[in-house]
């Protein structure tokens, strides 16, 4: 169906004995007298004029919540005829900053954008100002026209989103005013790169889909046993045949900014090196009898597997800009054997010589997740760690108070509850495994989470299995990440891919936007979902 315009209906009403113009805007071919221009008051137009009606030009029922991906969060209705796209509307903006996300709006609505101009009836105001957070926003529709106001660009953004989502549901933006803005911070996808190459195209379409959907970030795990998937100048050496360029990477870096997104990188170390290592062969680790251990596990009592991390971490920190930095941190093969000091008798060495008798590997270990902490945080990043790199058997060392949890599981050796951490006073992102584990071929006794049981079973605090932790530790749970693992890479296409994970992601951001019981069913959800995108 075509855009249909506004039309205005004008007339003279009389307020405490003064006359006084009343104007009135509706959507043509909606209603209204066969379209037509109409007026109201109690004298006369004027010559020329349309006759003057003893009644109200238009009486419209009170206006319902929009339905959007994810729910707003409060709806104040109106009496009025809403807001659609017409013909010689235009987005304006009170701010420069604005005019990424303004142009971004017109051309997506099929409409001009005309700057820093005042609004007029029937155009869309974006504007910066207003109280709470950054990400928060007022999308208000009154007058024939529509004014999304925030604190932060990133708020004026979603409320964009907010608008085009009306518009695709049902043409026009309800009457009245929407306060929206998100229950958690972190509103994540990450995507492993590493044992599965994806096109820059593909990771870019993520990324508008990402955008549309209010999610905040991107991870991007690019180094594993299987592959090194992103160019290095420092180490050309460890890096894949199919890999992104740096020129596409900060494509990408440069649209999710326009979206709002961040991108964080992972490097996962002391295990899963394999590419780093099958180019530097002497940093495998090797038990007491010379025999390697499992497949990317670094030796991490060789200073030469220090440097050439660091270098890496370093070489990709003008890359990525955002704030956190994800370091891995998991599955160190070393610290599975039966008597890892034994097993291993070079790291059980250097962790006495580093902390003093009684230490052990895994004081090492914790050290050496301490030492890329450390390299990150010089280059202004928060860095973030799998939660089963926190070892419950350390004796002397401490994981640094500034690293964030990513709680993925509770199956590890000696494996904490969710509480330990919270407890603690660390920060948690969850990755629940449970709910938040899309793995490539269903290894093990993993299978492809659905959209459904997210949406009806999972929330923010549910970060281990299917049971929520105490709403008391609510404010400590940053948020949540949804995860594509590529452990048989062969088993999907990205395309397959794609698809899989379209209704996940849409039921993980409802959660995380607002977690409380959504107001839908799912079956109207997958509704909504098809209609709004």
């Amino acid at each position: 169906m075509g855009r249909r315009g506004l039309l205005l209906g004008a007339g003279i009403v009389v307020a405490g004995g003064a006359a006084a113009a009343a104007v009135t805007l509706w959507p043509a071919g909606d209603g209204g007298g066969g379209g037509g221009t109409r007026a109201s008051g109690s004298a006369s137009a004027g010559a020329g004029s349309p006759s003057v009606s003893p009644s109200p030009s238009r009486s419209y029922p009170l206006s319902k919540p929009p339905r959007t991906i994810p729910a707003v969060r409060a709806h104040t209705a109106a009496h009025g005829p809403g807001w659609r796209p017409a013909s010689g509307a235009r987005v304006v903006v009170d701010d420069d900053a604005l005019a990424d996300e303004g142009k971004l709006l017109a051309g997506e609505l099929r409409m001009t954008y005309g700057g820093r101009n005042g609004a007029r009836a029937g155009d869309v105001e974006l504007a910066l100002g207003g109280s709470g957070g950054a990400e928060s926003y007022t999308l208000t529709v009154g007058d024939g026209r529509v004014r999304i106001a925030g604190p932060g660009q990133s708020g004026v953004f979603y409320g964009t989103r907010t608008l085009k989502q009306e518009v695709r549901d049902g043409g026009t933006a309800p009457e009245g005013v929407v306060r929206d803005g998100p229950a958690k911070p972190v509103r994540g996808f990450m995507l492993d790169i590493a044992r599965k190459h994806f096109t820059a195209d593909w990771i870019e379409d993520r990324v508008r889909e990402l955008g549309d959907l209010k999610y905040n970030e991107i991870g991007l795990h690019f180094s594993d046993d299987q592959g090194f998937r992103i160019a290095s100048d420092t180490h050309p050496e460890v890096v894949s045949k199919e890999h992104l360029t740096k020129a596409e990477v900060r494509r990408i870096v440069d649209l999710a900014a326009s979206r709002h997104i961040a991108v964080v990188p992972e490097i996962d170390s002391p295990g899963h090196l394999g590419a780093v290592i099958d180019a530097h062969p002497d940093l495998q680790l090797r038990n007491a009898a010379g025999a390697s251990a499992s497949r990317g596990t670094l030796d991490i009592s060789k200073p030469a597997a220090a440097k050439i991390v660091d270098e890496l971490l370093g070489e990709y920190a003008d890359l990525f800009p955002g704030s956190d930095w994800h370091l891995g941190g998991d599955e160190y093969q070393a610290l599975t054997a039966s008597n890892p000091a034994a097993s291993y008798p070079q790291l059980a060495s250097a962790a006495v010589k580093r902390y003093g008798a009684g230490a052990t590997i895994a004081d090492l270990a914790t050290g050496w997740l301490n030492d890329r902490a450390a390299v990150v945080n010089r280059n202004g990043r928060t860095p973030r760690a799998w939660n089963d790199g926190f070892y419950r058997s350390v004796k002397k060392a401490s994981v640094s108070k500034d690293i964030r949890v990513a709680y993925w599981t509770g199956k590890e050796i000696g494996a904490r509850q969710p509480t330990e951490y919270l407890a603690a006073g660390r920060e948690v992102v969850n990755y629940n495994d449970e709910f938040l584990y899309y793995v490539l071929g269903e290894p093990q006794t993993f299978v492809y989470p659905t959209g459904q049981r997210i949406y009806e079973q999972w929330t923010p605090r549910v970060l281990r299995g299917t049971t929520a932790v105490p709403a008391s530790y609510d404010d400590r749970i940053r948020g949540g990440v949804f995860a594509v693992w590529c452990d048989l890479s062969g088993a999907q296409t990205q395309d397959q891919v794609a698809a899989g994970i379209r209704m996940p992601l849409r039921a993980l951001v409802q959660k995380l936007w607002d977690p409380g019981k959504p107001e839908l069913s799912w079956k109207e959800f997958q509704g909504l979902a098809d209609r709004v995108g």
